[in-house]
């Protein structure tokens, strides 16, 4: 555990001094739970963005983009339920005066059990070898079954529980599991209550008679909302998707670990309207297209896994987690629900407007049922940074942090570096440079040694570097360097665009 806390605390240090990632407002001790991107922190989350909208929109014919208004009109927030339902369990800790979600607390108690669960498999893959087979050792050691059992028994209660309303039953489950506050160590608790999350505001002046709106808490309801004009003016026939990546707001009360929980942070969603009925067999297929897009970035699937929900939120029939490991653990990184006609039934109620949909195969109009993909883009940028922070020791005994992102998405994608600041290589150096920037976002740099610009590059995650030296000016060839194997190859000047596209391409 020391590990991971050490290396989560390197990533964010790393994050700040290489302008991934600052606190928001810092010459003013900051605001808590709100972040900056800096200079690549901002290229590196276009650039998910942009991977995963050619992927959602670009790439299937039957998927649109649209971009709603981050205001909404009020109703719209409680025809969704946000108004009445969008709450935390909360409960704080007497002696800290501390507050926490009785929901987290929980998931890491049984977080711990699960680290139980894996350490004695890994005791014994160590101990028999070769011969381990970890399926059936899963199945028949008495105390991976033990905890097994635990787990089954606390979440079936917490969510018999929570469903029910009963928040006695939470406090009760926190005081039976034995669940210490973090920071105090104590387990004076107070009740459990329900806490609304939504930003609220004004709109209008007090004298003409303000309106109460609400900053988004989710994108989704934007395309529901906009599901008709779609549709119609875009002449769509089902099953078709409308995708959409923008800001959404949640008053966190507990809002914590770097950039995976925060009051103001970014959502990729795509809502997928089927034919009733059908919705299952589009949950399953984009179940599987999801994980393949994660697969694509080059992340091993061991970092990767599948929690299917037991406790199913009001609009749903089916939901997973697609959930990655990252250094505080496994946690939720992408949910795909299968929403019924939960949204355009409430809408077209509330409304009074049909939202309903001619079909011309069965000659009948109906609701149509929609299937979600929804990402965190704040916790994609983490997953990434998380699984590219590398510290190597190379064969000469010296250190280096490197970040291996994915060529595609790395902030800068070449750096143009002369190896001394004379004898015309400099000009050269800017030649090359105004050639390749139309192509890809590069950067020119020629102070220091080599050796220390190449380890700046290596920190900042970019994929290739270009070095002219004295040859060049002879035979017009460069050096290229690979970041993760640093490796050096010479190529002709004319041929530099064409091998950096080739490599960094990416086809999920």
């Amino acid at each position: 555990m020391a590990n991971t806390e050490d290396r989560f605390k390197k990533i964010i240090a790393h994050c700040k001094e290489y302008g991934f990632i600052f606190q928001s407002s810092e010459i003013y001790d900051g605001l808590s739970a709100v972040y900056d991107y800096g200079q690549n922190g901002a290229e590196l989350k276009n650039n998910i963005k942009d991977y995963w909208w050619k992927s959602m929109v670009q790439y299937h014919e039957d998927i649109v983009g649209i971009d709603a208004a981050i205001f909404m009109h009020p109703a719209v927030w409680k025809a969704s339920g946000h108004v009445d339902a969008f709450n935390d369990p909360l409960i704080d800790n007497k002696d800290s005066k501390k507050r926490y979600r009785a929901d987290v607390l929980i998931e890491e108690h049984v977080a711990k059990l699960e680290e139980k669960i894996e350490k004695e498999v890994r005791k014994a893959e160590k101990r028999f070898g070769d011969t381990f087979d970890e399926a059936m050792f899963r199945k028949t050691n008495p105390r991976v079954l033990a905890n097994i059992e635990k787990i089954a028994d606390i979440n079936k209660r917490f969510v018999k529980a929570l469903e029910a309303d009963r928040l006695g039953e939470i406090k009760a489950l926190i005081e039976e599991l034995g669940i210490a506050c973090p920071v105090s160590g104590s387990r004076n608790w107070t009740d459990v209550r329900q806490f609304n999350l939504m930003f609220s505001s004004q709109m209008g002046s007090l004298n003409d008679g303000a309106s109460q709106v609400y900053l988004r808490p989710e994108t989704a309801q934007g395309i529901f909302v906009n599901y008709l004009n779609v549709q119609k003016t875009g002449r769509k026939k089902l099953p078709f998707g409308i995708a959409q990546i923008g800001k959404a707001f949640r008053n966190e009360i507990v809002a914590r670990q770097f950039v995976f929980r925060m009051r103001e942070f970014e959502q990729m969603e795509m809502q997928f309207f089927v034919r009733p009925g059908e919705e299952k067999e589009w949950y399953e297929y984009w179940k599987e297209e999801r994980m393949k897009w994660h697969l694509a970035l080059g992340i091993p699937t061991k970092h990767f896994r599948v929690h299917e929900h037991e406790k199913l939120a009001h609009y749903a029939n089916a939901a997973v987690d697609i959930e990655f490991e990252f250094p505080f653990g496994f946690r939720e990184l992408e949910g795909v629900h299968s929403r019924t006609d939960f949204d355009l039934g409430a809408h077209q109620k509330h409304s009074g407007k049909k939202l309903q949909y001619f079909d011309p195969e069965t000659n009948e109009s109906y609701v149509p049922y929609v299937v979600e993909t929804s990402i965190g883009l704040d916790r994609m940028f983490l997953a990434i940074v998380s699984h590219a922070y590398n510290e190597e020791t190379l064969e000469d005994g010296s250190q280096r942090v490197v970040m291996n992102i994915t060529p595609a998405l790395a902030p800068i994608k070449v750096a143009v570096l002369p190896l001394m600041k004379k004898d015309g290589l400099p000009e050269k150096g800017r030649e090359i440079f105004d050639t390749l920037k139309y192509d890809f976002l590069c950067q020119y740099e020629d102070k220091d040694a080599i050796g220390r610009r190449y380890r700046r590059q290596d920190a900042i995650g970019t994929p290739y570097c270009i070095t002219i030296d004295h040859q060049t000016l002879e035979d017009n060839t460069v050096t290229i360097r690979e970041r993760d194997t640093m490796q050096q190859e010479r190529i002709p000047v004319e041929k530099i665009s064409s091998i950096v596209a080739d490599r960094i391409r990416l086809r999920p």
